[in-house]
């Protein structure tokens, strides 16, 4: 397994634009960023935080997200994402992750777990099951 590093931060921003926000409230006042969006983006800054870690030709899949959505973040705003390794289990990382305003205000946080898996061994089982099927 690889020498994954505990307490690794990395961090992404996010202009929130129309494709990602809610548009069901109907006043455009009222388009913010969705909560799937959101978990998105915190999903994604995991995988890439861990990914340097990773040896060639694996990479990992998000298995568990226990996360709030806390405050709205406004058509055009920046949100910015941050991941942070708390620990490593065999092939489990679990991050704490967070989306924050520019001014600070904590949007959405709590914790996602990732498997890492080998690319080429996953998508083999994958392609076994889909033939197995009537």
């Amino acid at each position: 397994m690889p020498n994954i590093e505990i307490g690794a931060i990395h961090v992404e921003r996010l202009l929130v634009t129309a494709d990602l926000t809610i548009d069901f409230l109907e006043l455009p006042e009222a388009r913010v960023l969705s909560t799937p969006n959101m978990i998105l983006y915190m999903e994604r800054t995991c995988r890439n935080n861990v990914l340097s870690f990773l040896e060639p030709g694996h990479d990992t899949v998000g298995t568990h997200v226990n996360v709030s959505h806390l405050a709205a973040a406004g058509f055009g705003s920046m949100v910015v994402f941050t991941s942070e390794i708390t620990a490593v289990e065999d092939r489990r990382v679990t991050f704490h992750v967070a989306a924050k305003s520019e001014d600070n205000e904590l949007i959405g946080e709590g914790t996602h777990e990732r498997t890492i898996i080998n690319v080429a061994k996953f998508a083999s089982r994958l392609a076994a099951k889909q033939k197995s099927k009537p």
